[in-house]
């Protein structure tokens, strides 16, 4: 490497550290250099552990050194950045209300995310990015019996936020904030604007259809802290009490009359796993969701249009406390065809075994997309592409493959690879014979693969796909790509005879004889592709294919786009991605 590309290598390190709050990622900064200077191309296995150098220099300094560092450069960037992000996404209202725009994501830990998650973390951390503001992430963890959280889901999220580039300035913990949500809920009581309800579900719901007040509703301030304190003390059991926030009984909606906000939970049977038993009375989703938008400073709420109906339940406790709301903006639905984004029938694949593990490929996970080789930019650009129209769409995996193949295609060298492959013999063959291959055909300085025909007597053996042996027909000619053509003639069930036609590509093409990819009978090595389905293929890949590191991404030729998921004891194993 000369002078100059290290330099310039620092440069693209230094801007990406600024982009990510002073921590540079690689595979752009590789890609980069890549894309600006064509004759680096060939030496990348050089460029890697040089750019992983000067990344570790870089993220070394502090964001300021970072800035002076990159002087110009910086700014041109910074100011570039900016106009596209702001002509791809719409504007926030009201900025210039606040001093910060501080946005969150509030996952609930009961299970991983997944793709149907991707609009409220993108949107929000771009939109945080966009005005210089901050990004929070809080965890919902208030419920530990019907939607109990799991210790190895905290961990998950924080893994598939940091993969998506989606890290917050901040991460919450609502089971760690139960005493806040206690205060506010005895000032709700204490002011007359809260009440302890003992009526059954279905009495309740009668009395609320009917406009009616419960008999609970009008108590006094101080039999209603009464009933409080017997809630907390465990003289009242689980299920025969919850606390209700006063609205209108007449409100057009009943679900929003007079809404849940507390009830207790039995923490002996279900101990919640952060904090264990140490509470019995647990917040609802709109008293601790409300509290926490108003204390954590959050300008700008972005979330589906489901909340719609919980955003008027909060009104009304934000007017008795004297808060103005934030600013809300609400979102489509967003579904995507053929792909499971509900979390409960997630789990309960899991449970009952349909599912191996979380990455399985059939489950649309930020796990499973990642062991796929979905990249996270595909998924960000996708969701700055939707945006937060409040229309509801219907997407197709097709429109994330789309975005992720351009991401892939310039970086994906090309291998072999027969799935259920028949044995091809050729006979005829004049002399030894070789191939060269190029790994990339848009890319020749990346260099080439070489297969080695030695004929026997003039009868050499190779492999093939069973699915193009299916379509031969005896005459027809065939070229084997990279090498040479054949003439088909007796089809076996487990071989194909044919015999050695020509050498020349110009020939092929005059004949219009089909391209078909093969490996020599000695140059391969045992593959296995798990299909998006979790069906297994067996096959065999070209031999080069033993020197790919798992977490690469390649393109098997014909078949489509796989990550190498591993590869040892000759044996790779890699997750079938998209054509």
């Amino acid at each position: 490497m000369s002078k100059e590309h290290r330099k310039r290598i620092r440069q693209i390190a230094l801007i990406n550290a600024i982009s990510h709050a002073g921590k540079a990622q690689q595979d752009p900064v590789i890609g980069k250099i890549l894309a600006e200077t064509a004759s680096l191309r060939a030496k990348v296995k050089e460029i890697i552990p040089l750019v992983a150098e000067i990344i570790e220099e870089v993220n070394k300094l502090s964001l300021e050194d970072q800035k002076k560092l990159a002087g110009d450069l910086w700014l041109k960037a910074s100011s570039k950045g900016k106009e596209d992000k702001e002509r791809r996404l719409p504007a926030l209202p009201n900025t210039g209300k606040y001093e910060t725009v501080v946005t969150r994501f509030s996952p609930n830990p009961d299970a991983p995310i997944h793709l149907g998650s991707a609009r409220a973390i993108i949107l929000c951390h771009e939109y945080a990015k966009m005005y210089s503001g901050k990004f929070l992430v809080r965890f919902e963890d208030t419920d530990p019996k019907l939607k109990q959280p799991k210790l190895p889901f905290y961990d998950m999220i924080e893994e598939d936020l940091g993969w998506l580039d989606c890290k917050p300035d901040e991460y919450y913990f609502q089971s760690d904030r139960l005493p806040i949500y206690y205060a506010y809920t005895e000032k709700l009581i204490t002011q007359g604007n809260a009440y302890i309800c003992h009526c059954r579900p279905h009495k309740f719901k009668e009395l609320i259809v009917a406009q009616t007040a419960c008999p609970c509703r009008n108590l006094s301030p101080k039999e209603q802290m009464r009933r409080w304190q017997k809630m907390q003390d465990g003289t009242y059991k689980e299920r025969e009490v919850v606390v209700r926030v006063k609205t209108d009984l007449a409100h057009p909606n009943p679900a929003v009359r007079d809404w849940p906000a507390m009830r207790i939970i039995n923490t002996q049977k279900h101990p919640h796993p952060r904090v264990g038993s140490k509470y019995r009375v647990w917040p609802l989703y709109n008293l601790a969701c409300g509290i926490d938008d108003h204390l954590l400073g959050i300008t700008h709420i972005i979330r589906g249009k489901e909340h719609l109906t919980n955003q008027t339940r909060q009104e009304y406790m934000y007017k008795y406390f004297g808060w103005k709301y934030p600013e809300a903006i609400h979102y489509g639905r967003m579904k995507i065809a053929g792909a499971s984004l509900s979390k409960s029938k997630i789990v309960q694949g899991m449970q009952e075994g349909i599912y191996q593990s979380w990455d399985d490929p059939r489950l649309a996970t930020f796990a499973a997309l990642r062991r796929r080789g979905i990249k996270p930019e595909a998924i960000r650009q996708l969701i700055i592409d939707v945006g937060p129209k409040s229309q509801d769409l219907t997407l197709s995996w097709e429109n994330l493959y789309a975005h992720n193949r351009k991401l892939v295609e310039p970086i994906a060298n090309r291998y072999f690879f027969i799935g259920n492959p028949l044995k091809m013999i050729v006979r005829n063959i004049p002399k030894s014979l070789s191939a060269k291959v190029a790994l990339h055909p848009d890319h020749p300085e990346r260099g080439f693969r070489q297969f080695v025909i030695e004929p026997d007597h003039g009868v050499a053996r190779a492999w093939v796909s069973s699915k193009d042996v299916n379509n031969f027909e005896p005459g027809q000619v065939v070229r084997l790509m990279g090498a040479f053509n054949v003439k088909i003639g007796d089809i076996e069930e487990n071989s194909v005879e044919t015999v050695f036609h020509s050498k020349q590509l110009r020939e092929a093409r005059e004949l219009k004889a089909p391209l078909i990819h093969w490996i020599p009978e000695y140059m391969n090595l045992k593959c296995r592709v798990v299909l998006p389905t979790a069906h297994v293929l067996e096959g065999l890949a070209e031999d080069s294919c033993a020197e790919l590191e798992a977490d690469t991404i390649v393109q098997f030729e014909r078949f489509g786009f796989v990550r190498i998921d591993s590869n040892e004891k000759h044996l790779v194993t890699a997750y079938y991605c998209h054509r």
